[in-house]
């Protein structure tokens, strides 16, 4: 049988604000990615969502990002290697704690928003990230990008001994280089449950449709759905039923036999 995880970026509220539809999202994925105070969230959130998460038996990751709450983390930053990798060691350590405050345990490390892109494109970028997540606990899994376009930021975890999951996107469009359309651009994100269903289910099969029609091959271990994405909750219904439905087991990346 194939199986696949569905993550989700979650625990993004901080003080007055809430963002996200976390409780409801929560029971239809697989593995959280919980945002860590950078670019979102904040102790009493990181808290709440590790806790729920344990509740509902799905696997719990660090979100990191640039320090960069104004801009939701979706701002690039030009910053050093070192600077990178102590960010980074900052997050993760932050959520370790609360995940040993709820005898939890943390299964992957996925960067946020332009920490993410930057990684896919930058090596020194990759390479930060790549060396905080190894300075916290080397069995921890380093999401990276599916496709040809990942192959530096998995390359980069592969080297430095870490365990590499492949990541895509169904509710976001592709370029035909495989990377993810600018959120500037209009149709960057999807929003209709079925498109993105459908979109899924290819995925999980090892393939995606770019903007231009042109088909992209991937190798996919997980499928993220954005918590902020005003559909969300619809979204990850309509995904696993249609992975369910046609024979894949939607399973935690970090099973055994989940990579």
């Amino acid at each position: 049988m194939k199986h696949i995880d569905l993550n989700c970026d979650m625990g993004e509220s901080f003080g007055a604000y809430t963002i996200g539809m976390d409780t409801e999202v929560m029971d239809h994925i697989t593995s959280a990615n919980i945002a860590c105070g950078f670019h979102a969230g904040d102790p009493l959130v990181m808290d709440k969502t590790v806790k729920l998460a344990k509740q509902k038996k799905v696997g719990i990751g660090a979100h990191p990002g640039y320090p960069d709450l104004l801009g939701f983390g979706r701002r690039h930053m030009a910053c050093s290697e070192t600077e990178i990798q102590q960010y980074v060691i900052f997050q993760v350590g932050a959520l370790q704690g609360f995940c040993r405050a709820h005898g939890a345990k943390m299964q992957h490390v996925k960067p946020h928003g332009a920490l993410y892109l930057d990684a896919v494109e930058n090596d020194t970028v990759a390479r930060g990230v790549a060396h905080g997540i190894l300075a916290i606990d080397p069995d921890l899994l380093f999401v990276a990008l599916a496709g040809k376009k990942g192959e530096p930021m998995r390359r980069m975890g592969a080297e430095l001994g870490l365990k590499v999951a492949y990541e895509a996107f169904p509710d976001r469009a592709y370029t035909p280089e495989g990377t993810l359309v600018s959120r500037k651009q209009p149709g960057a994100v999807i929003s209709d449950p079925d498109t993105v269903a459908q979109r899924a289910l290819d995925m999980a099969n090892g393939y995606v449709i770019a903007v231009d029609g042109s088909r992209i091959d991937l190798e996919v271990h997980s499928l993220c759905v954005h918590g902020d994405n005003p559909a969300a909750v619809a979204l990850v219904k309509n995904i696993r039923n249609i992975l369910e439905t046609n024979g894949v087991q939607v399973m935690p990346m970090g099973e055994k036999s989940a990579l």
